[in-house]
């Protein structure tokens, strides 16, 4: 099928690969124009544009996708359908209907749960056991189109929402490629979405990711992981915030102070913290400015001490 291709982020790029590798021909790629970003607001690429250029693939990065313009120069492209994965933006209903097809979106949720920007990462901050993708024909309304295929995928006990995207980047990537399979066969069976079972799964901005310490330990571990590497769940010590990962929960351990309490603070026994139900021991932080490292070397260079309380 000729294919017009929709992502940004890194998480479309497998999709993209297995759709040429099956055969498809990528008549272009509809990535995000070039943003600043970072400390030094340096202007940067997206993943998605390196990737298509460094396949010699047309690029096209509109400010406006769903502009008369725009929708002219799909229609000049003249797709059989477009596939949009992690693309970062609603498209308007002119827009996904010029290609001959259709347009389908690869979403990284069993819909209709989780619809909306990071399925991932609230799929493991709510303590899910189970993600995977969905296909579906896209309509106007966000994630709220039929759904034509998916993929259930466990969530292993210590998983961060970093790896857990990486597998489903690879996972989606089989899906769509399964999924354009029987639309060429003529064979695919698109179902509504059961709306009484829609929750979602909104941006994540830092309060989002502020830790609660009154939650029980297996929540927070929950959140940290899920958190995981971006946007990095984080709390205050002694007017400074820090970025906690790598969580384990101390199940043999009662505390005897108030949650947020630092239990034990050395380089052998690392970092223990009081919660509203147990203990959880961080085995990484991030110091303002500073890389991630591990919690007992910043434990060494005096970040903290028993009896101090995370806020």
């Amino acid at each position: 099928m000729k294919i017009l291709f929709w992502g940004t982020s890194e998480f479309a790029i497998p999709s993209l690969r297995a759709l040429k590798a099956e055969g498809h021909y990528i008549v272009g790629v509809v990535t995000r124009p070039d943003r600043p970003a970072g400390r030094g607001r340096q202007v940067r690429s997206s993943a998605m544009k390196i990737e298509a250029s460094e396949s010699s693939i047309r690029i096209l990065e509109p400010e406006f996708p769903d502009s008369e313009d725009f929708v002219e120069e799909i229609r000049d492209l003249s797709p059989d359908i477009s596939v949009v994965v992690a693309y970062g933006r609603i498209l308007k209903r002119k827009v996904l209907e010029a290609p001959t097809e259709g347009s389908i979106n690869l979403h990284a949720s069993l819909l209709p749960r989780l619809r909306g920007a990071a399925p991932i990462n609230w799929s493991i901050a709510r303590g899910d056991r189970v993600s995977g993708v969905t296909v579906i024909r896209m309509v106007e309304k966000m994630d709220a189109g039929p759904i034509i295929f998916q993929i259930e995928e466990p969530i292993e006990p210590d998983e961060t929402a970093t790896n857990l995207g990486i597998r489903l980047s690879e996972i989606g990537a089989v899906a769509l490629v399964k999924t354009l399979t029987l639309m060429e066969m003529g064979a695919i069976e698109e179902r509504k979405q059961d709306e009484s079972a829609v929750t979602y799964a909104p941006k994540l901005d830092r309060a989002t990711a502020r830790i609660d310490w009154s939650l029980p330990s297996t929540a927070i571990a929950d959140i940290i992981r899920g958190m995981d590497a971006l946007p990095g769940a984080w709390s205050e010590l002694s007017g400074s915030p820090l970025k906690l990962f790598r969580p384990k929960i101390e199940s043999e351990m009662i505390p005897e102070v108030s949650p947020g309490v630092v239990v034990a603070a050395d380089p052998a026994m690392g970092l223990l913290v009081a919660t509203g139900e147990g203990v959880i021991r961080i085995g990484e932080v991030q110091p303002p400015g500073k890389h991630r490292m591990d919690a007992g070397a910043w434990i060494l260079g005096r970040g903290t001490s028993t009896g101090q309380r995370f806020e």
